[in-house]
């Protein structure tokens, strides 16, 4: 069974991007689901053997907190019994276990992994059945639409195959993986998928706005909605799609707002281990829309640590 989501519109599993200290502001700004960046299943499971040793658990790899709950794991790899290993790894520590077939990376690509795996249906078959039959915890699904525009239609039979063999909820990215994130998402087919399925769907692809967000719901008719990159530095957008599906209206936030947020996010790291090159990353993000945020990148670019980083930031409220 699936648990109960607070909010419609969930924060996407990014590489990089969706770290244990940003999905916890997600969350506490409204998102009804957080998913973990994909991981890879040998790396559990040689991870695993490692942390046992030192008596500690899976949670030392792959880091969260209890009050991002519920809480969704992303695997990938399509070694079928190191996919039942891993998958029972995991289980006691998240409340879903969702399965990537959408990476549309070409060194995730290349493990026949991600995207390139909705080309292989028998293949697909076993490893959905595998996951399901592995664990009691429900298991998801996120697929792109196909693989080249010649096969764009494949995720018809992927859904198919996925509800028979007992995924709870599927996320669909109508692109496919030669598009990569170029182009436009095709929602009509998110619309189609909702129609043929009878599991709940999640629309996914080019969410940057409240607007947006309504626009899948009503033109689709998709259960939920999930944002990726609209959310990157804007942890924000899912208190505002909340207000707008409930009151449609929402408020607008300051750039200092923003300033502000990456503040929270910073605090938020101390629980974590997280490269510091990541935490630049994310500063940069949240520097998108600053007024002189391009020289202020470039001063981001050269800290080397996060005191250093802290004092380019503050000096970011007087520009």
């Amino acid at each position: 069974m699936l648990p109960t989501f607070s909010s419609k519109a969930f924060l996407a599993p990014m590489a990089g991007v969706s770290d244990p200290a940003l999905r916890l502001q997600c969350r506490q700004m409204g998102a009804g689901l957080v998913v973990t960046e994909f991981t890879n299943i040998h790396s559990i499971i040689a991870k695993q053997k490692q942390l046992a040793e030192n008596k500690k658990t899976i949670q030392e790899f792959i880091q969260y907190s209890e009050k991002e709950r519920p809480l969704s794991v992303q695997l990938f790899g399509s070694d079928v019994f190191a996919l039942e290993k891993a998958a029972k790894i995991v289980e006691p520590f998240f409340d879903i276990i969702d399965y990537n077939m959408g990476c549309p990376a070409p060194h995730i690509t290349k493990q026949m992994a991600g995207g390139a795996l909705l080309q292989e249906v028998n293949l697909t078959q076993q490893i959905l059945r595998t996951l399901v039959n592995s664990v009691k915890k429900p298991v998801t699904l996120k697929i792109r639409s196909g693989v080249t525009d010649a096969s764009k239609f494949l995720f018809r039979e992927i859904a198919e195959i996925a509800e028979d063999e007992g995924i709870q909820m599927i996320t669909l990215h109508p692109r496919t993986v030669s598009q990569g994130y170029s182009g436009h998402s095709d929602w009509s087919m998110i619309k189609e998928l909702k129609e043929i399925s009878r599991i709940p769907i999640v629309g996914n692809g080019d969410i940057l706005t409240p607007e947006d967000a309504k626009s899948m719901l009503d033109e689709t008719n998709c259960d939920y909605v999930m944002v990726g990159r609209g959310a990157m530095g804007n942890p924000f957008l899912f208190e505002q799609i909340n207000d707008y599906l409930k009151n449609n209206s929402y408020e607008t936030y300051s750039l200092k707002d923003k300033l502000d947020s990456f503040f929270d996010y910073l605090h938020l790291t101390n629980q974590y281990e997280i490269k510091f090159a990541n935490i630049k990353s994310q500063a940069m993000r949240f520097t998108k829309g600053l007024r002189g945020g391009s020289k202020l990148r470039s001063r981001i670019t050269f800290c080397n640590d996060i005191t250093e980083l802290e004092k380019v930031m503050k000096d970011a409220y007087s520009i």
